[in-house]
């Protein structure tokens, strides 16, 4: 299918001179002279090569068609980032994939029975998406202080992760938060 070049977004699979990226960084660009277009930074699917490419608007990109399938996450294994293992809920084929397709910060998130969507182009797997929201626990959470307690102000915290994510005064040590992958922004207290 094909789409403008300034229409990309992060996380979009295209085809461009002959290999198949994904889009990493986007950045809109307007210089003083000329048209403008955006900066983008694409990922080598097979690969994992990084090159930075310019798509005016009116160059069109051919986006690769994806097969989403619902995959369970089920273990880690090997020292330091090791490899990641998948199962189809349906199949119950088992995929191995590395943390360079997952990313770093989202791999932190996977738990096991998590239930993740792998996008699959002629078989392989392009893109791996993590619920938009999860649930952690806070390992370290720093003291309110006094006068803090306007709705407006946050505190730092560790999850159990490893993650660095800024939470209301209430929340301690111990409590069960929800978070937005995103942005790894507090979404609210889970309740037990």
């Amino acid at each position: 299918m094909k789409v403008d070049g300034n229409s990309l977004r992060v996380g979009n699979v295209i085809q461009h001179k002959g290999r198949v990226w994904r889009v990493v960084k986007t950045q809109h660009v307007k210089p003083g002279k000329g048209g403008a277009f955006l900066q983008c930074e694409l990922s080598d699917v097979k690969g994992g090569t990084r090159v930075q490419v310019r798509f005016r608007a009116s160059e069109s990109v051919e986006r690769v068609r994806l097969e989403d399938r619902t995959f369970q996450f089920l273990y880690k294994s090997g020292q330091g980032d090791g490899e990641y293992t998948f199962m189809d809920s349906g199949s119950y084929e088992q995929l191995s994939l590395d943390v360079s397709l997952i990313g770093e910060t989202a791999s932190r998130f996977l738990v096991e029975g998590m239930e993740v969507v792998l996008g699959l182009s002629e078989g392989e797997v392009v893109t791996v998406s993590l619920p938009e929201i999860v649930e952690c626990l806070v390992a370290e959470a720093d003291a309110v202080v006094k006068g803090q307690t306007q709705s407006g102000s946050h505190k730092p915290a560790v999850l159990e992760n490893g993650l660095r994510v800024m939470v209301p005064p209430y929340i301690d040590r111990g409590t069960k938060i929800a978070v937005r992958l995103a942005d790894l922004s507090f979404v609210e207290r889970v309740s037990s």
